[in-house]
C-alpha cells in the first residue's frame, strides 16, 4: 500500500507542479507521513525532492538567472540548515499533550504539532486565491531566501514562498522555472546532511526501495509535465488536494497520525 500511495502522489504531484515551481513536497510529505514518523517522512520527501529538482535542472536549468540564484539561494541555504537543526531538536522533545477519544489515546509531539500547523498554513496559501497569487518585490529576494529556506528545512515546504518571491524577480517563464529548480536543489542538498545526522541519532533508517520507486515516479511526472502540460489552474483538483492536506494537518496536530 505504501508503494502505491507514495508513487502515485509523486507522479501526479511532479507532473502537475512542473510549471508552478511548488507542490511536490507539500503533497508528498503527507503521503510519507502516513507510513513513517514525521521527521523521517520529511527526510524521505527531501531526498525525492532533491533528486527530482536535479532532474528538472537537467531539463531546464540552463535558463536559470545566476544573479537571482545567488541573491535568493545563498540566504536560503543558510536558513535551511537552521530549520533542519530545529526539526532535529523538536524530534527529540517529549510528548506535549495527549488526547483520549472513545478509549483511544492520541499523543501530539512537538514535531507533529509544528509540521501540522505549517502544513495547514501552506495548504491555505495554495488554496485561497488571494494568497495563491501573492508576489513580492525583487528587493526582497534575500528575505525570501531566508523564509523559504528556513521553512524548507523545518518542514520540507518551501516552494510556495519561493515561487511568490521569484514571481516578481523579472524572470520570463523559462528563467522562473530554471531558477526555481536550482534553488530548490541547493536548499535540499544543504538540509539533507542535517537530516541524516538527526535520523542516525534517533535510530531511524530510510526505506531505500520506496525512495527509489518514488524518485522514478517523480522523474516520470517531470517528463510528462515538461512535454505535455501547460501552466493551468485546476480548481477541482486543487480543492480536493487541499481537503486531503487539511485532514492530514489536523491528524498531525491532534496526534491522530
Amino acid at each position: 500500500m505504501s508503494y502505491l500511495v507514495v508513487c502515485a502522489v509523486a507522479l501526479l504531484a511532479s507532473m502537475l507542479t512542473f510549471f508552478s515551481g511548488f507542490g511536490l513536497g507539500t503533497l508528498l510529505l503527507p503521503a510519507f507521513a502516513l507510513f513513517f514518523p514525521v521527521e523521517q517522512a520529511i527526510a524521505m520527501t527531501a531526498v525525492v525532492h532533491f533528486l527530482n529538482a536535479l532532474f528538472k535542472a537537467l531539463l531546464v536549468g540552463r535558463h536559470a538567472d545566476r544573479g537571482v540564484v545567488l541573491r535568493f539561494g545563498v540566504p536560503a541555504i543558510a536558513a535551511s540548515i537552521l530549520g533542519a537543526w530545529l526539526l532535529a531538536r523538536l524530534a527529540t522533545s517529549a510528548t506535549t499533550w495527549s488526547l483520549e477519544v472513545m478509549g483511544h489515546a492520541f499523543a501530539a509531539t512537538p514535531v507533529k504539532l509544528v509540521v501540522g500547523l505549517l502544513l495547514l498554513a501552506f495548504t491555505l496559501l495554495e488554496l485561497l486565491p488571494r494568497f495563491r497569487g501573492m508576489a513580492f518585490d525583487r528587493r526582497y529576494l534575500p528575505l525570501g531566501g531566508v523564509l523559504s529556506g528556513f521553512f524548507g528545512g523545518l518542514s520540507g515546504m518551501q516552494g510556495a514562498l519561493r515561487s511568490a518571491f521569484l514571481a516578481r524577480a523579472g524572470l520570463d517563464k523559462a528563467a522562473f522555472i530554471g531558477t526555481g529548480v536550482l534553488v530548490a536543489a541547493l536548499v535540499d542538498l544543504s538540509r539533507l546532511g542535517v537530516y541524516a545526522r538527526g535520523l542516525d541519532a534517533a535510530g531511524h533508517r530510510l526505506d531505500h526501495g520506496l525512495l527509489a520507486a518514488a524518485v522514478l515516479a517523480a522523474f516520470a511526472g517531470a517528463l510528462l509535465g515538461n512535454r505535455f502540460l501547460a501552466k493551468a489552474t485546476m480548481p477541482g483538483i486543487q480543492r480536493l488536494v487541499a481537503a486531503l492536506l487539511l485532514l492530514v494537518a489536523v491528524g498531525l496536530i491532534t496526534g491522530m497520525l
